[in-house]
């Protein structure tokens, strides 16, 4: 089994880094490289003002400070992707655009991908008392990977928001976990940055899980209407459903990890 994990999860890595989708230009913001744009948005947003493209990039706010300004700037930028129907959806959530650890401005989430920007996803990985896991199914009205099994908890942290916080956030919304109820979770931790080809554009994402063993009555419950199912199964098949493709790549990712983790410490 030890042999099996280990090939499945190299397996999982080396899908989780693809190149960017043909095309596609690099993509610079106030003079720093941030992503990639793909062909369609590159049409999208030729001619507007403070964006340049040629053969080779895209330029964003050329010359222009983080600020106000530039932030205008970008949701004109979101505004046209949305206008050339090269978003998926419209969330009205703003996520950082960063250039490092060093935000530059914010943009609207559905414009992201097409931009290829990075994004970080916070992930909580539960287990119950005698080693199941919690997992839940997303709902058929996902943008993305829709009613494909997922771990228990996972989302992308908004514009300033601390990850720790972005988790104990997504608990609360996705699964009814409180703090109180969280009280032995582990701190995140990366696992890995995805590079991913999606319909839309570019997944380049960090991906950091925390493990946490709920209380034997916990009965997580979605509030936010993107999980279509919760429930706990064992190792084995968590393990097969992830062979069959039943899992999104991410979950995937997070579930072999910690199951070959906590296997190593002799916690299951």
């Amino acid at each position: 089994m030890s042999k099996q994990l280990s090939d499945l999860y190299a397996a999982l890595c080396a899908r989780a880094q693809e190149p960017a989708p043909e095309g596609a230009r690099a993509l610079y913001i106030a003079g720093r490289r941030c992503g990639w744009v793909t062909h369609a948005a590159c049409d999208a947003l030729r001619g507007a003002p403070h964006i340049d493209v040629d053969d080779t990039a895209l330029r964003i706010g050329e010359g222009m400070e983080p600020g106000k300004a530039l932030d205008l700037v970008l949701e004109q930028a979101a505004e046209l992707l949305r206008q050339a129907n090269c978003l998926r959806g419209w969330r009205d959530e703003l996520l950082d655009v960063m250039d490092g650890d060093r935000a530059l401005g914010v943009i609207e989430r559905a414009a992201v991908r097409p931009l290829g920007l990075l994004t970080k996803a916070v992930h909580l990985n539960a287990w119950t008392p005698d080693g199941r896991l919690w997992v839940a199914r997303r709902s058929l009205s996902k943008s993305t990977d829709p009613g494909m099994w997922d771990t228990l908890v996972g989302g992308l942290a908004g514009s300033g928001e601390d990850l720790e916080l972005a988790l104990v956030r997504e608990c609360g919304e996705e699964a009814g976990l409180d703090e109180p109820d969280l009280a032995r979770r582990s701190p995140l931790r990366t696992i890995l940055r995805i590079h991913r080809r999606l319909p839309e554009g570019y997944q380049v994402e960090d991906v950091l899980t925390s493990t946490c063993v709920l209380a034997p009555d916990a009965r997580p419950a979605n509030r936010d209407g993107e999980v279509m199912e919760i429930a706990t199964i064992d190792v084995d098949t968590a393990v097969h459903r992830i062979i069959e493709g039943e899992f999104t790549l991410e979950a995937a990712l997070v579930l072999i990890e910690d199951i070959m983790r906590r296997r190593a410490a002799g916690e299951i």
